[in-house]
This record gives structure tokens, sequence and C-alpha cells, in this order.
């Protein structure tokens, strides 16, 4: 198959092509409209055409236009990709001829089904692994002996391709432009320029491009790994020591090579079976907001530091969160979110009472429930068994939650990976409650959120930069 991709940002240029490489499509460029009908005169007849928006010498709707009215070109398959997301301009671009559109930034699994939609590609060439590109792997790390374990594991993974290994954080950032690679794994302490800096240097020039740290499971690797999650990095993972080779390999495919596929997602999800409309909410009266439960995973630091600070300070109801993380992180988590919200965010304790305001934290390891007496609310932490692999589980705290607040339960499901946060997202709407979710978009992995939004149990789907300013709308409205 082949793809022309018309767009005047080389960088966009190059994740449209990567994209579509990946797909098993051989691409040319333009950077104009004008430069894009000189090679559609010349080149092979492409199978699709990704065209941006504002470009010079002759924008993208001008070249729609002109593609529309040739004989020659009117049955092109067009894509547009741009930054314009208003509704009105996306029915412009309709208009005039564009078969589809995506707004910039967009996921290559949203492009991938774009391509299934229009027919330019089946969904089995899609989800199909012999059909896809293996995800490309830079290593940054100061040791010999990490970057050849890591580039011995990750290399015998038929979907994975080390595409480069760099000794500190400057030599990293400048393969990042060389390698051109999907996906960074990052340490943090390193000679030259460490960890954040060099993540610092990559989200300038690939704001996009999944990081990985990795880091020892130290108190002080986690308040540096942690500072790196805030200023952009999408997960982390913990640095194998003191283990034979093979036990540090197991560790290596089931703790990063996981976290690198899920990040770095190929093609679409197998198409799910029918099923049942979705779900219909018990009781259509709406009870105020008595406590909010939010799960979150891959990407929640950076999640949590965004949406907190629209509605946590002087909150009129208990904020309680499960965050995937280990003790060591929870508790170095609490502090920076206390610092980022203005508000007093603290690991949860068992038995400790549970009044407004109050913003709970998790603690790594142990499930984190809420119960009531004569006394009032309390937190209550248990040694249960993990749940969805995980504990804490999401789906413990809010089954707890709905059990207290009933229809006065509003659980928040964020970016994260896996399906924790479903079943009891599940238990809240059956008790009459209010389920918010995250959008694909502005997930780093839609798996938590995906899940909830696809069984129908969320009253709404947000950006993330929406989803704070709704929570404060509902809460205003607590007294209505």
């Amino acid at each position: 198959m082949r793809a022309l991709v018309v767009d005047d940002s080389k960088p966009s240029r190059s994740i449209v092509a990567r994209a579509l490489r990946d797909l098993r499509f051989e691409c040319v460029e333009a950077s104009n409209g004008a430069e894009a009908l000189d090679l559609l005169a010349s080149a092979p007849r492409p199978d699709l055409v990704t065209v941006n928006w504002h470009m010079p010498v002759m924008d993208g709707i001008e070249l729609v236009k002109r593609l529309r009215e040739s004989p020659q070109h009117r049955d092109l398959r067009l894509l547009m990709i741009s930054t314009e997301s208003d509704r009105t301009r996306i029915e412009q671009a309709r208009a005039v001829g564009v078969d589809d559109y995506l707004t910039k930034p967009f996921a290559p699994e949203s492009l991938a089904r774009t391509l299934v939609g229009l027919g330019v590609c089946s969904a089995a060439e899609v989800t199909d692994p012999a059909a896809r590109q293996p995800i490309r792997v830079l290593l940054v790390d100061d040791s010999a002996t990490i970057r050849g374990l890591l580039s011995a594991t990750l290399g015998a993974d038929p979907d994975l391709k080390v595409v480069g290994a760099a000794v500190n954080g400057k030599m990293g950032v400048e393969m990042v432009a060389t390698a051109a690679p999907d996906i960074v794994l990052l340490d943090v302490e390193m000679p030259v320029l460490d960890g954040i800096g060099a993540l610092r240097e990559i989200r300038r020039i690939a704001p996009r491009l999944p990081v990985v740290m990795f880091s020892s499971l130290t108190e002080r690797g986690a308040k540096t790994t942690l500072d790196a999650l805030l200023a952009g990095a999408n997960d982390y993972a913990a640095k194998p020591a003191g283990l034979a080779a093979d036990e540090v390999a197991a560790k290596i495919q089931t703790d990063v090579i996981t976290k690198i596929k899920a990040l770095v997602p190929r093609g679409l999800s197998h198409p799910r079976p029918a099923s049942a409309p979705p779900p219909r909410r018990p009781s259509s009266s709406r009870e105020p907001v008595r406590g909010i439960v939010i799960a979150v995973s891959t990407g929640g630091p950076t999640a949590l530091a965004e949406m907190l600070p629209a509605f946590a300070k002087n909150c009129p109801v208990p904020i309680l969160i499960v965050q995937h993380m280990p003790a060591f992180f929870t508790a170095q988590l609490a502090e920076r979110l206390t610092k980022l919200t203005g508000t007093t965010v603290r690991e949860a304790a068992d038995g400790a009472p549970l009044k407004p305001g109050d913003v709970v934290l998790a603690p790594g390891g142990r499930h984190l429930t809420i119960a009531s007496d004569a006394r009032g609310i309390m937190t209550r932490l248990t040694d249960d068994p993990p749940e969805n692999s995980c504990r804490p589980a999401a789906d413990v705290l809010f089954r707890s939650a709905a059990a207290v607040w009933g229809g006065g339960t509003l659980g928040i499901v964020l970016t994260g990976m896996g399906r924790d946060g479903l079943a009891g997202a599940r238990v809240i709407f059956e008790a009459g409650g209010g389920v918010l979710a995250q959008d694909e978009l502005s997930s780093v992995v839609w798996g938590m959120p995906g899940e909830v939004a696809r069984a129908g149990l969320a009253d709404a789907v947000l950006p993330l930069a929406q989803l704070g300013a709704e929570v404060a709308l509902r809460l205003r409205r607590r007294g209505g």
C-alpha cells in the first residue's frame, strides 16, 4: 500500500509516516499542496493521502478541492490530520471532500481504526503481528551490565528492536533524533546529564515520545523517579538487583516489556463480540456528591497533578485515591501532591477518621476501604489478596465507597493499564452514583478508563483538562 503524507511540519510528517509504515504503507512526503500535486502527477497512485489544513503555498482545503475536481484523482481516499478541533471547521473540511478527519495529536491506534473505517486496509492487516514493524527501543543507562541485559532480553522478543544504547543522558537525547525510537528506557542517575535533565530535553524535541524511567526501588530512587513522572515520564520500571541472570531476564519480561507494549500499541484491539445494550441506571435521580474516589495507574502522577488543583482545595467532601505504586512511591507522591494542590494529601492510615476535605492516598501494597459506624466514617487498610493483580486495587475502594455513600459516590477512572476500576465503577453505577472516565487521546494508556467507557458506565468521557472542571461543577451543585 502507498500513502502520500502532506504537511508543512517535518516532525508531523515523520509521526504520520512512521505510524503508516508500521501498517506496511510505503510513504512519500510533501510539504504543501502544490508539492503534493506535483508528486501525484509523477509518482505511482497512492492508496491514501493525508492532508494537513494550514500550509504555505497551497493549504489543505485548497488541495482537497483540486483533487475532488480532478477526474484522475477525485476518488482518492483523503484523510485530513490537523490541529483544528472545532466541530464547525471539521464539518467544513468534510464538506469540501475529505473522507475522514483526525485531530492532532492522535494515537497510532486511532489512525489504524480510521483507515479500517475508510476501507484502506482491513482489521486483519492492522491486528496481525506479522504485519507490524517491531517497536523501536532506545536504551539510556550508564551501566554496561544493565544495557547488556536489556539488549539481550528485549532483542529476544520479536515485537521489539533495540535501535540504540546511550551511556548518558546527553548521548540519549542526541540519539532520539538519529535513531527515531518509538520509546525510550531512561536511567535516572547518570553522568554528564541525568535522567531528569534528559527527560526535559526529550520533551522539548519530542513531546509525545513515550519514556519509561528505569530506576532502583529505593527511597532516593523513588523521589527522583517521581520527579521524572511529574515532569512528563510516562511510566517507570524497577531496576532488578541482586538476582541471577535468568531472574533478571524474567523481571525485565514481566515489568519492562509489558509496559513498553502498553505504551506503544501496534494496530487495533481485536473486535469485541456484540453485547447487551448499555446498562440502565437504577434511579433517574442524582444525589449530591458525598465522596470522590479516583482510580489511576500508568501516567497517574501527571494526571493527578493536573486534575486535583481544580477542586481539591477546600473540597466539601472527602477524596480518596488509588494509584498503582509501591510504598516508597506513594509516600513521595502524597508529599508532591500536597505542594501542587495547596491542600494536605496524606497516605491513608488504618482506623483514621475521614472528614470533608480530606485527600487520602492508598499506601503502596495495601488495599484502602472506608467504613461507617456510630463514630462516623473511617479509612481501613487490609492485606487481602490482590484484585486485578493490584494491591491497592481501585475496585476494592469503589465497592466500599458505594456501600457507604450510595448514590452520592462520584467515581473517576483515569489513565492506566488493565481493567482495575471497571467492576467498582459498575457497583457505583448500580448504586445510582456518578462515574467519569478520561478520554483516549489524553490518556497515557486507555486501558482502565477505556474499559469503563466501553461498558457504558461513564456519565461522561472527558479529556484530562476538562475532568477537574467537571468535578468542581458537580460539587457546586451539591446543594441543588
